[in-house]
């Protein structure tokens, strides 16, 4: 009982459970590896085999496949940085997790049949989606730009000697 205790304390709880994400977040790391890694075989061999069929055409729709094929392999490799991101840092890049959704909302948007026309609210909620991912990415761009500059710019000077910084934080009274 007591050893069931020590293991649900706070500190020691929170490092089993760390060890424990780092673990799954390796082997997720791993499979999508070789995922992308037979993905990325598998397409260079059928755009291989493509490229001397002589009656493959490569305007329209051909081209659009593998377009919509190497942005999906793209998207798989934005995902694997940001899982290797979290095992560096140890926190989730939201940064790089908006940019991996406007990569795959771009792609949808790529690979849509030229029938997409009929089918306007599709159109719209596409547009809308890249709207709301760019104003996201906009605004934690500025949130992360502006606490880098602030830990990097210039000290500033206090108003009054023997000022400490603690009290010039509680601004004016």
């Amino acid at each position: 009982m007591r050893r069931l205790q020590r293991i649900f304390q706070d500190t020691i709880f929170l490092r089993l459970i760390d060890k424990g994400e780092r673990l799954v977040a390796k082997l997720l790391a791993v499979m999508l590896f070789l995922v992308l890694l037979v993905a990325a075989l598998k397409f260079t061999f059928e755009v291989v085999v493509q490229l001397f069929d002589p009656n493959r055409r490569w305007v329209g729709e051909g081209l659009i496949a593998v377009l919509g094929d190497l942005l999906n392999l793209l998207i798989a490799i934005e995902v694997l940085q940001n899982i290797t991101s979290y095992l560096r840092r140890h926190v989730v890049q939201i940064e790089l997790v908006l940019l991996t959704a406007i990569t795959a909302v771009a792609r949808k948007v790529i690979v849509l049949p030229p029938n997409a026309e009929n089918k306007p609210m599709l159109v719209v909620g596409l547009g809308l989606a890249v709207l709301c991912l760019a104003a996201a990415f906009w605004m934690v761009r500025r949130v992360n730009e502006s606490e880098t500059a602030s830990r990097t710019g210039p000290a500033r000077s206090f108003q009054e000697a023997g000022q400490s910084p603690a009290a010039g934080a509680a601004g004016p009274h």
